[in-house]
């Protein structure tokens, strides 16, 4: 795989992680276009992340109405 590659790859993980993101999984895909008739290959990059929010409700959800909550 191209260093280039992994260089976007590093980067975009950091730019996700300084928006308060933690990364979970990557997955990069390197490979020749069937688009172009250049042989420049191209990469497609999978992330998967997770940001918990706080709840800013002072009784948790405030969806007292469920009536499959437990109370």
């Amino acid at each position: 795989m191209d260093e280039d590659m992994l260089e976007d790859q590093r980067r975009l993980v950091e730019l996700i992680e300084e928006e308060g993101w933690d990364v979970t999984d990557l997955e990069i895909s390197a490979y020749d276009s069937p688009w172009a008739d250049e042989d420049d290959p191209e990469a497609t990059v999978t992330i998967t992340a997770r940001k918990p929010y706080e709840n800013d409700d002072e009784e948790g959800d405030g969806d007292d109405d469920n009536p499959y909550r437990l109370k």
